[in-house]
């Protein structure tokens, strides 16, 4: 009974003994919980930051469940310890005990939760492969039907080969996008590949395409026939369907390396083609695709023109006739609804209605009629300029994609665009030219294998341009060769044409070599693309290109070597972005009429003194952030619009930023103040034109000077950062910034308060930023503090007006 006695008298006194400590010390474990949530809070504000800008910010990533988990517990702790500081001012004294025992447990929870959230193996997985890519579309009008043929005979298993033809213009091409990105939906199809053939086939480029689709890589010095062995092997297993637009001409499977559909292995191959042959001769079920009905061609017209044309008294009669005269071929009725958009005015149409039927009835043969009508909607551009710019689109091979830049890059380069002094205002008339020939339907929207925005011409609308209209005496002197798989120029080869203005090599990556003697007898050579080919040197023959005004040598990642270009006086422009030279090539001062130079090349130590003091009507400079240049010398360079450079110290930078708004054509610049790493990784770059960043600098009480309308600022692994502090504030960094639309500012330590405010300032925030990323400031607890605000609500000091 004793011993009964005293284990209960035990248990009384480890009560009593635990109720007391626990009733001592609330304040105590209450302080601890208070800074063991700040820690976690600090850790969360962390990996929210990272998934932001390194995995959001990488399409191919997504968030790992584990993470989410975690940031759920922190979400739902935070809950707990604002209900426990909810309850201390109103716990009564007998319970002050209970409550610390509770405030013990949510120390223990958050440690724990602290001790999962280091994520040694990263935030992100890979995300599972898309099945395709999306294409832009138009709707579809009376073509719903072919649509659904094409669709029963996929979704079928007696069909493995079809075939879907017809002539140019009758919207083959248009159904299948729509059938490509229902697929997409579905899954049925492991994979969906559309591959865009054109004549002439070319297998090797064939091969290429179809494994890129499947992220996959193929040798390209190997043979044919193996790197048909190894797409067999990369597509084996997959069930796919595989869409190849624009065939020409017959080919086997086999030779390319596409496993021939079965009902084994359910996949399916899809071609379109004008040649019903074609389709045979692969062993295709034909699906006959139709011109639209008189009704459906009227609708297609008026979505495209408009139906308040139908308000316009009289003209109800003169739109069906021009409808008519379309032949029910929806890229003509496309082309030509989209010059007549707008178009209000009777006389107008009724002139538009006489000259298409002039012309449709001047020729006899099916093709050519096509061709005419097409012309109808390039003859009312009404403007020689853009005229020009239509046909040197139609120079480069069938279905050659165009970026936005670089199309309008080869206005300016052939002197198509008149550039009227100033290279941002030629740049913005080929906006608008682009647009209009969009416009127009001259010209279609796509998007690349990669996901990216581009431009390309119909092939027929190619051929009207060629066929019917003729390239004319302007462009009798161009000579394209633009990513056509050219892999070498025969040795001694010397093309004798003095006349030739252009030649444009671009995107040929296995092209290595050019012979000495190629360029001896083209005197007359105004334009050289050798862009994205493996050249390693360039001939001393191109030394003698005296009338050469563009020479373009943009990623050509082989590319060592330039011989002098001293004669080459007429120079307007020279692009080496990415090559690999080592120096400056020799006679480079004597470029004195040069406008546009690209130095973005990280070999390249440093730009000898006086080269850019030639350059006095320079407008477009970019250098490697890491080259050493002449500040004072680009500080000369009045008339840039254009400046992407490095500077290595505070001194450095304010200076340039000082000079630079003395530069009243300065419209774009990326400046950085030794370069960061992050910069390319975490930075909006490309959205903005007016950007800085400052990476790795003991700051202390310096001041930084920034440029005028500054759009985006980095500021990454900086010390004693006192002035980004208050960066917000009136007196701050970006005091003037008020253009600013992104902002990323990241590794700070001893930072705990990013904006301190006098309870007389108000915040002073951009109005127009879009993106703020504050990530690594590891002692960061608030954002904004407003001296003489007092408050028991631990966030009152928040964002305080």
């Amino acid at each position: 009974m004793d011993k009964m006695m005293d284990k209960v008298m035990d248990k009384i006194v480890e009560k009593v003994e635990n109720f007391v400590d626990h009733h001592g010390n609330l304040e105590e474990d209450l302080n601890e919980l208070r800074s063991e949530w700040q820690v976690l809070k600090r850790r969360k504000i962390d990996v929210n930051s990272r998934i932001q800008v390194g995995v959001e910010g990488q399409s191919g990533q997504v968030v790992k469940e584990e993470v989410k988990g975690w940031l759920e517990d922190v979400q739902k702790i935070e809950q707990d310890i604002q209900d426990v500081e909810e309850t201390v001012g109103t716990v009564p004294y007998y319970k002050r005990a209970s409550l610390d025992k509770l405030v013990c447990e949510k120390i223990e929870v958050v440690k724990r939760i602290q001790e999962r959230g280091i994520f040694e193996g990263g935030l992100g997985i890979e995300r599972a492969p898309p099945c395709g890519i999306k294409i832009p579309t138009e709707n579809l009008e009376g073509e719903i039907s072919t649509k659904d043929e094409i669709w029963e005979h996929l979704m079928g298993n007696k069909v493995g080969m079809i075939g879907v033809c017809g002539i140019g213009g009758v919207g083959k091409t248009k159904i299948m996008k729509h059938v490509n990105n229902e697929l997409l939906v579905g899954d049925r199809f492991q994979k969906v590949i559309w591959v865009t053939v054109s004549y002439p086939l070319n297998v090797l480029e064939l091969q290429k395409k179809i494994a890129l689709a499947m992220r996959r890589t193929l040798k390209e010095d190997e043979e044919e026939m193996m790197r048909a062995a190894a797409l067999m092997d990369i597509m084996g297993g997959v069930r796919f369907v595989l869409i190849l637009d624009d065939v020409w001409e017959n080919f086997s499977l086999s030779d390319v390396g596409i496993p021939e559909p079965t009902l084994q292995n359910g996949c399916k191959v899809v071609i379109t083609s004008r040649s019903a042959d074609v389709c045979n001769s692969l062993g295709c079920k034909i699906v006959k695709v139709q011109p639209l009905s008189p009704r459906e061609s009227l609708n297609l017209f008026l979505n495209r023109v408009g139906h308040d044309v139908l308000q316009v008294a009289g003209l109800k009669d003169i739109l069906k006739l021009i409808v008519e005269e379309c032949a029910g071929l929806p890229l003509a009725i496309v082309v030509i609804a989209g010059c007549m958009r707008g178009e209000k005015d009777i006389i107008e149409w009724r002139n538009a209605l006489n000259e298409l039927c002039q012309c449709v009835k001047s020729v006899k043969v099916m093709e050519d009629k096509i061709f005419e009508r097409l012309r109808f909607s390039y003859d009312r551009l009404r403007s020689l300029e853009i005229q020009k710019c239509f046909l040197y689109c139609s120079l480069f091979r069938e279905d050659y994609e165009f970026s936005r830049k670089e199309l309008i890059e080869g206005w300016i380069d052939e002197g198509l665009i008149d550039k009227l002094g100033r290279r941002q205002e030629a740049y913005d008339r080929g906006h608008v030219f682009l647009n209009r020939l969009q416009k127009n339907c001259l010209l279609e929207k796509t998007v690349t294998q990669l996901g990216r925005e581009a431009f390309k011409m119909h092939d027929v609308v190619r051929d009207m341009a060629i066929k019917s209209i003729g390239l004319g005496p302007g462009f009798f002197g161009y000579m394209v060769k633009a990513d056509v798989n050219l892999t070498k120029i025969p040795v001694g080869l010397s093309l004798k044409c003095p006349s030739l203005s252009t030649l444009i090599l671009s995107n040929n990556r296995a092209l290595s070599e050019i012979p000495s003697s190629f360029f001896e007898d083209m005197i007359g050579l105004k334009v050289l693309d050798l862009s994205c080919t493996g050249i390693v040197t360039l001939p001393g023959s191109i030394s003698n290109l005296v009338n050469l005004s563009a020479l373009r040598l943009k990623r050509c990642l082989k590319l060592k070597y330039l011989p002098s270009l001293a004669k080459l006086r007429a120079l307007n422009k020279l692009d080496l972005h990415d090559a690999k030279i080592e120096v400056v090539p020799q006679g480079m001062e004597m470029l004195v009429s040069l406008e546009y130079l690209d130095l973005f090349c990280y070999t390249l130590k440093e730009i000898p003194t006086g080269i850019l003091r030639s350059f006095s009507n320079l407008q477009y400079l970019v250098v490697w952030p890491k080259i050493s240049i002449n500040l004072e010398e680009v500080a000369r360079l009045s008339k840039l619009e254009s400046l992407q450079c490095g500077m290595k110290g505070i001194q450095d930078f304010n200076y340039l930023v000082n000079k630079s708004k003395d530069f009243e054509s300065l419209t774009a610049y990326d400046l950085q103040l030794n370069k960061s790493v992050r910069a390319g990784c975490y930075s909006s770059i490309g959205k903005h034109q007016r950007m800085v960043a400052i990476a790795r600098c003991e700051i202390g009480e310096e001041r930084i000077v920034l440029p005028d309308k500054l759009e985006e600022i980095i500021i990454d692994c900086c010390k004693n950062m006192k002035n980004v502090r208050c960066g917000l504030n009136k007196t701050g960094l970006l005091e003037n910034a008020t253009e600013l639309r992104s902002c990323f500012i990241s590794e700070l330590e001893g930072v705990e308060c990013m904006v301190e405010l006098d309870s007389s300032l108000s915040l002073c925030f951009p109005d127009k930023l879009e993106w703020l990323n504050l990530f690594g400031w590891h002692d960061l607890s608030v954002l904004v503090r407003v001296e003489g605000v007092a408050s028991s609500n631990p966030t009152a000091h928040l964002f305080q007006p």
